[in-house]
């Protein structure tokens, strides 16, 4: 596959999956923005396109492991890697960030009352969100794709990928708030903790969005 400015954001990461560690260092939107020309994408968030172009390179040629093609994948193996390596960790991580940023707010509210209380606000509806939408997925569209229903589940998919844009939002909303999870020289461990813990989840949720927009649903809609 060629590697240029015009190529899709989602089509770099499906086929060189090495290129997400690049799009995380410079907030590149490859998951719900998988769509856009890269160049598009670099433009908009004022990072140089060589640049970043220059560095997937390098990130391809310094390893000699071969990259995990999830685009080349069944549907069936791609649909069990999401619930095994994406949905079943959320289950334990989404309520133990939730206890953790109860608590940060309940003991330094005082520090910095309107951040908090709003992060504590915007997590809980993310975690809503999430919760509902793992259980549709397992409950009906993973399920259709599975027995080969996929090209018949458009109104799921629609629905899904409004979903993944509004948990996008979300965090967005979150990393503003902690200033790009810089932690603050007050915190505590438990505050050290959440911020630590909130970064991955968001690198987390960013390669669980791309497998589905970028991969998984395309695929599973062409049938």
């Amino acid at each position: 596959m060629r590697i240029q400015s015009d190529t899709n954001v989602g089509q770099l990461a499906a086929e060189h999956p090495l290129a997400t560690r690049v799009f995380h260092r410079h907030g590149i939107d490859f998951c719900c923005g998988g769509g856009r020309q890269l160049q598009e994408t670099c433009t908009a968030r004022g990072v140089d396109t060589e640049m970043v172009l220059e560095e997937i390179r390098k990130e391809l040629s310094n390893t000699s492991i071969p990259e995990e093609r999830w685009d080349q994948a069944s549907l069936e193996d791609l649909v069990q890697h999401i619930l095994v390596d994406y949905h079943q960790p959320l289950q334990e991580e989404l309520p133990r960030l939730e206890s953790m940023a109860q608590r940060v707010l309940e003991v330094h509210g005082d520090k910095d009352p309107d951040t908090l209380s709003e992060l504590v606000e915007v997590y809980a509806g993310l975690k809503a969100e999430l919760d509902q939408h793992m259980m549709k997925e397992e409950q009906i569209l993973f399920p259709m794709i599975s027995q080969g229903q996929g090209a018949m589940a458009g109104g799921p998919v629609a629905v899904m990928e409004h979903e993944h844009a509004s948990a996008g939002a979300a965090l967005r909303r979150l990393r503003e708030l902690t200033k790009d999870y810089q932690v603050p020289s007050e915190a505590c461990n438990t505050w050290r903790a959440l911020w630590h813990g909130l970064a991955a989840l968001e690198e987390s949720l960013h390669q669980h969005i791309h497998l589905e927009n970028n991969i998984l649903f395309p695929r599973a809609l062409r049938g």
